[in-house]
């Protein structure tokens, strides 16, 4: 099976929907997210990666033989920090533990790198993500330190973790 990003397209609507109506996706991405995530919340979304800025959001469908099963962005920071960007991902659940998410983080990197003059990618996972977290060491990033009580989810406080990939 052939794994890559690629740019949203519409038609990508259904299968985004699909994945996104799991709890366990949803309990280890950010807030802001409507469940149960209809066909029309994917089409609101990708129309809007579509028509991002394109030097502030770099979004991506992460497919398996061309169809869409998960999301991966890469998001510009502005003023002083206006060389680092925060990416986040997810993957629908049937394809966890395939190595996809590692062929995605590093596709995106390569092109961050390669196109952009981004120097520094961060993402946070809850520090409870594992999985996440070890899908980022074996992209390359380099663990920087706990984000103690950082966040509110699902009523608990929790911790987050911050790891970091540099251009160079």
């Amino acid at each position: 099976m052939e794994y890559n990003i690629r740019p949203w397209k519409l038609a990508d609507a259904e299968n985004i929907a699909e994945a996104l109506n799991n709890k366990k996706i949803l309990d280890n991405l950010r807030d802001g997210i409507p469940f149960p995530y209809t066909v029309q919340d994917a089409k609101e979304f990708i129309t809007a990666m579509l028509n991002a800025d394109k030097e502030m959001t770099y979004a991506f469908a992460i497919t398996a033989n061309n169809k869409a099963i998960g999301s991966i962005g890469v998001f510009r920071q502005t003023n002083i920090h206006a060389r680092t960007a925060e990416m986040g991902y997810y993957i629908a659940e049937p394809y966890w533990g395939k190595g996809i998410g590692t062929s995605a983080i590093k596709q995106t990197c390569d092109y961050i790198f390669k196109h952009t003059n981004i120097i520094r990618i961060f993402a946070e996972p809850f520090a409870h993500n594992i999985a996440s977290c070890r899908i980022l060491e074996k992209c390359g990033f380099k663990f920087e330190g706990t984000l103690r009580k950082n966040a509110f989810k699902n009523g608990n406080i929790i911790d987050m973790k911050m790891y970091s990939i540099l251009k160079d």
